[in-house]
Parts: C-alpha cells; structure tokens; sequence
C-alpha cells in the first residue's frame, strides 16, 4: 500500500496513473426534458407520500395484531388461573371429605349410629335365647329306583305299545 502512495509500482506491468481530480462536465438539458422531468418528480413524490402512508398502515396492522394477540394470551392466563384456584379447592373438598369418611368408618361412631338412629343395642348373655334340637338323621336314603324318561320317536313308541299288549 505504501508503494502506491509514492506512485511507484514493483510489478512487472506498470499501472496507470489516474488524476487527483476529474472535471465534471454539466449537462443542461433541453427544454422539453426538463418539464418530463419535473412531472416524474411529482409523480414520485406521489409514489414516495403513498408508500409511507402504506408503512404506516401496515405497521398499524402490526401493532394491532400484536395487542389483539397479548391480550388472547392474557385472557387464556387468567383463565388456567381460575382453573387452578377452583382444581385446588376441589382437592381441598375432596381431602376433607376422606377425613369425614375415616372417621366416620371409626367402629364407635358406627355403635353410636346405630344405637341412636337404628335403636340397635348390643347382646348380652341374659337376651341369649338356647334351643335344644333332636338328634335324628333327617337324611332320607335312596333306595327308591329311579325312573328315567328316554325321549324316543314315535315308532318306537308305537312298538313299545304292541309289545306291552302282547305281555
């Protein structure tokens, strides 16, 4: 880099050298293009004032989008947060409800149910009622013969009749 600020080049081809400074020509135009020009002026700053109300608008649609979008979310969150308060107190009433049903299941609650609503009382030994049975075998045996009924078709049956006639 330093070689070519000193304008010296150690290549094997030399590079040309360019003026410090370039004179710019100006370039009038004519009459008539300058009139087609001032109109495609107006006319871009048409498209120009045109294309920041669209960016406006969109980044309106945007922003409104966003906000619509939050506040979805902050309805939702508020609502799996009342879920969660009514599932807590539901766990609550349920636990209560299990110490209800233990101690309800407590064998002197149920005496005293049972002596209060029913009228039970326990048993003592003086309303012991003994009966005295007899020692006979009410077993009967079986020596009656037993009968079988076949089902058999009608020509047999018929048979049967002849033979018991013939007997």
């Amino acid at each position: 880099m330093a070689a070519y600020n000193n304008r010296y080049q150690y290549e094997t081809s030399p590079r040309k050298l360019q003026p410090e400074y370039r004179p710019v020509k100006k370039r009038y135009p004519k009459k008539s293009t300058a009139k087609k020009k001032q109109v495609a002026i107006k006319d871009k700053s048409k498209n120009v004032k045109l294309r920041v109300v669209m960016y406006v608008v969109i980044g309106f649609a945007v922003l409104f989008g966003i906000s619509y979008r939050n506040s979805q979310i902050g309805e939702e969150f508020s609502e799996i947060k009342s879920m969660k308060a009514e599932l807590s107190s539901l766990e609550k009433e349920n636990e209560q409800l299990k110490a209800n049903i233990e101690s309800s299941l407590n064998l002197g609650n149920i005496e005293k149910t049972a002596s209060e609503n029913l009228g039970m009382t326990k048993i003592d030994n003086g309303r012991t009622v003994y009966i005295n049975m007899q020692k006979q075998d009410y077993v009967q045996s079986g020596s009656e013969e037993i009968i079988k009924n076949e089902s058999s078709n009608w020509f047999k049956s018929i048979m049967d009749w002849f033979t018991s006639l013939i007997k």
